[in-house]
């Protein structure tokens, strides 16, 4: 295993796309494509979507240079045509009608297997890869990583509205998210070979399309030599989404080095610990890996900081990744920060304008 220095560190993100004469989202997709680098950005389940790609980087310095140049071609272009780019797990205003989906033979295939919970998925994520190529260890590290994957959910946490209502739920798109039938926290697995079995058993079975359809919180990348986590909401702020790469990053590192002597904890503790953070985010309690027991969510934060520290400092990451958990727990976490604006304004429109804000590095 390579120290955590050399480990690269990429991110996926997806983008809601909106009108902005409205703030809601429209399916547009297709055209900002057409203008924009294939090799960095894709389309989603939706045309109201799209992913950008970073490249891979061993320093969070880089990628965050990255995430911000990728950001804005992205915004320039969709500017040009008069729409606006989010960054944020579901979009406060939306029309829920018939999706329009993109003109390719697998998204087609899947809103014809899952049918509304297709045509549901209006939501965005962050995924960040990290390099781990010996898929041995990927697969049998999944379950170390788990009990820890609620304190990134709740770090990225920013999803309180659904259909113009207030959901209740710091993240309300990991709840809808957990409807897919492999979403939700990896089981047990011995060695690359048993996870293959698995998928190959889903995709027989026709519970899936193909391997990347396993949704998994955390999961060997289906095309990459990475661990991917997926567990987290799309952040507006540049800056969050170096933080979860960086902790990730670190986390990696740490359970890919002191593997054995773990007990696993079972899945369904696992579910209400992702449950718990999906409902509040970091304004109230996490379940803390190291006890098992609620605590306040930033102490859980310092205290996945706190463990994480060697690894950060041996990746020149210290500094930079502690710094920024720290102003994240300072200003609260994006739902947080999208409810106090709907308190002060009572629009929504006001929402969106903050979330363009934020995602364009202006707010």
């Amino acid at each position: 295993m390579n120290t955590s220095r050399e480990l690269l560190v990429g991110v996926e993100e997806e983008f809601h796309i909106v009108a902005l004469d409205s703030g809601r989202l429209t399916s547009a997709s297709p055209a900002l494509l057409e203008a924009l680098p294939g090799d960095r950005y894709s389309a989603e389940l939706q045309e109201a979507t799209i992913e950008a790609h970073s490249a891979p980087w061993a320093r969070l310095e880089d990628l965050a240079e990255d995430l911000t140049a990728t950001r804005k071609a992205l915004i320039g272009t969709a500017g040009e045509q008069g729409l606006g780019v989010l960054a944020s797990g579901t979009a406060p205003l939306f029309d829920l009608a018939d999706p329009v989906v993109p003109p390719l033979p697998r998204f087609r295939r899947m809103h014809d297997l899952y049918r509304r919970l297709a045509g549901e998925q209006l939501i965005c994520g962050a995924q960040v890869h990290v390099d781990v190529p010996d898929r041995d260890l990927a697969a049998r590290v999944l379950q170390r990583l788990a009990p820890w994957l609620p304190v990134f959910l709740a770090l990225s946490a920013g999803s309180p509205f659904w259909r113009e209502a207030d959901t209740g739920y710091a993240s309300y798109r990991s709840v809808l998210w957990q409807r897919w039938p492999t979403a939700g926290p990896p089981g047990p697995f011995a060695g690359a070979a048993e996870y293959e079995a698995l998928v190959a058993e889903l995709v027989e079975q026709g519970t899936i399309l193909d391997p990347g359809m396993v949704y998994f919180d955390v999961r060997p990348s289906c095309h990459l030599p990475t661990l991917e986590l997926r567990i987290c909401d799309a952040c507006p702020r540049v800056d969050d989404v170096v933080l979860l790469a960086g902790l990730f990053r670190a986390l990696v590192r740490r359970e890919c080095a002191e593997e054995g002597g773990f007990r696993p904890v079972r899945g369904e503790l696992l579910r209400s610990a992702t449950w718990r953070a999906a409902r509040s985010g970091l304004g109230g309690t996490l379940i803390d890996p190291a006890t098992g027991r609620p605590e306040p969510a930033g102490e859980v934060v310092r205290g996945l900081l706190a463990g994480l520290r060697p690894f950060l400092e041996e990746a020149g990451d210290w500094e930079l990744v502690s710094g920024l958990a720290e102003a994240l727990l300072g200003r609260g976490d994006c739902a947080t920060r999208q409810r106090a604006v709907y308190a002060r304004s009572g629009s929504l429109r006001e929402v969106v304008a903050v979330l363009l804000a934020e995602t364009g590095g202006t707010g």
